[in-house]
């Protein structure tokens, strides 16, 4: 007969499962990564609902309060992200990496589409602009009837819309006519003449 097989000591099967001190560093710094996404998960919430209160009380848009709300959310998770990645691989590459991938982006294809949208926000944000104005630009006079995220609709004194990317109004001098104006006040009267002459 064989010799009988003896039982595996149960000291043994504790020894391999345990921790090493590398294995323990390791789980801490993969819990406090994902402490620090929580905290930064509340943290994106309470600032869209904090930037959402002032712009509010602004008198802002509502669609640009909903904007500006998402893209803080999305700013502060996306950080949040990159800072939780950075405590569980235990190195700061990852934000630098994520930094530099989102400037890449911003400068090259949607640079200009960017810089339209973000103009537009401005605008929108600080009223200088609003419609019903009367506006000159590069020699073009007109009648602002609508101001969008990216784009600017005026009316001209021949009836044309032009569309003025907002970039365009946000980096040019452009001259807003006062209400009581000559030149607003005949522009008023030009157009209450045309159904007449239409009639006529």
């Amino acid at each position: 007969m064989g010799t009988p097989m003896t039982p595996p000591l149960a000291g043994s099967a504790l020894g391999a499962w345990s921790l090493t001190s590398e294995d323990i560093r390791n789980i801490a710094f993969v819990s406090a990564g994902l402490v620090v996404f929580i905290v930064f998960l509340v943290a994106s919430r309470v600032v869209a609902h904090l930037l959402g209160e002032r712009l509010r009380h602004r008198g802002v848009r509502v669609d640009i309060v909903v904007l500006s709300r998402r893209v803080a959310y999305v700013v502060v998770i996306g950080i949040g992200v990159m800072a939780a990645f950075s405590f569980a691989f235990q190195t700061a590459n990852v934000t630098l990496v994520g930094i530099l991938l989102a400037t890449v982006v911003a400068a090259f294809g949607v640079q200009e589409l960017l810089q339209d949208y973000v103009s537009g926000y401005y605008i929108l944000l600080e009223r200088h602009i609003r419609v019903g104005d009367r506006i000159v630009l590069d020699g073009h006079t007109g009648d602002v009837v609508e101001v969008k995220l990216r784009v600017t609709l005026v009316r001209t004194d021949g009836g044309d819309l032009l569309v003025v990317p907002n970039s365009e109004l946000f980096t040019k001098p452009v001259l807003v006519r006062a209400k009581g104006s000559p030149e607003a006040h005949a522009a008023k009267e030009a157009e209450g003449a045309k159904p007449s002459e239409l009639q006529g």
